[in-house]
């Protein structure tokens, strides 16, 4: 991540893609989840203390949590400033290690107290049929969210003044048409207008990458010009709740695909 987030104007194919398609660094995210997967299938695979090994897998996601709130957050006023703090109104709450935590302790939760130990010896897949359900319960709401939520059309206020150390009312208000269902696009999809009624459009992230795509026809000093499209102004975060609860089924997936493996390896006394 740090070659992608210092090289990727260097070298655009190492970046993030702005929407649609696959770069370098997108595949880093879903590798992330893959490993917290199959270390969760390593370290549960005998727990003598459910409880115990609970309150372990909490005490390690809150401290992942806040971690990235410290990390990623943002909006530390500096000594130049009038105030010295945490701008709380501006805090960004999810980043990619609340994403980490938050998908880590579903598939803990799920793997401690839906173990299914009745069906033990019917197949890999009966022995966690639970699991997956829960796995496939998350990608359901996570489809029917992302296709079937209507979003109407929406306007925000943009701020003129780069200064957090004092509250400004200065600032222009963009308003963008949507009133669609099931858009894909960064103007009207599901996951922003959830992330902007839940968490607050100023907890966002506030440069999305989308404002490297043509249509905001955005200089090379940062700057937009008179007919970039209003969404282009919006904050979007990446890491908000609907790719969360995607999250969840990431990890667990991998989870069960490592369980998978173990199941059908061949036994020890098998020579080859």
């Amino acid at each position: 991540m740090m070659l992608v987030d210092y090289a990727g104007s260097i070298f655009p194919i190492i970046a993030h893609s702005p929407w649609n398609g696959v770069h370098l660094a997108d595949f880093v995210m879903p590798f992330f989840f893959f490993v917290a997967g199959v270390s969760l299938a390593l370290v549960y695979k005998n727990v003598p203390n459910k409880v115990e090994a609970t309150w372990k897998a909490v005490l390690r996601s809150l401290k992942l949590f806040f971690l990235g709130i410290l990390l990623q957050g943002g909006y530390l006023h500096g000594i130049t400033t009038l105030t010295f703090g945490v701008d709380i109104e501006r805090t960004r709450w999810l980043g990619i290690l609340q994403r980490i935590a938050i998908g880590y302790i579903v598939a803990a939760l799920c793997e401690l107290w839906l173990p299914c130990q009745w069906w033990r010896g019917e197949g890999a897949s009966r022995n966690y049929f639970s699991h997956w359900c829960t796995a496939f319960s998350l990608c359901a709401i996570y489809l029917g969210l992302t296709y079937g939520l209507y979003v109407p059309d929406w306007q925000f206020e943009e701020l003129q003044s780069t200064s957090f150390s004092l509250p400004s009312n200065d600032g222009y208000i963009y308003k963008v048409r949507c009133s669609v269902r099931g858009d894909l696009g960064p103007a009207c999809n599901a996951a922003g207008m959830i992330d902007r009624y839940v968490i607050g459009i100023n907890h966002l992230y506030k440069k999305p990458v989308y404002r490297n795509l043509k249509e905001c026809n955005i200089s090379k000093t940062g700057q937009f010009s008179e007919s970039t499209p209003s969404w282009c102004h919006a904050p979007f975060d990446p890491e908000g709740i609907l790719r969360t609860i995607k999250d969840g089924y990431t990890i667990g997936v991998s989870f069960h695909l490592h369980l998978w493996f173990l199941d059908f390896s061949l036994p020890s006394s098998v020579s080859l």
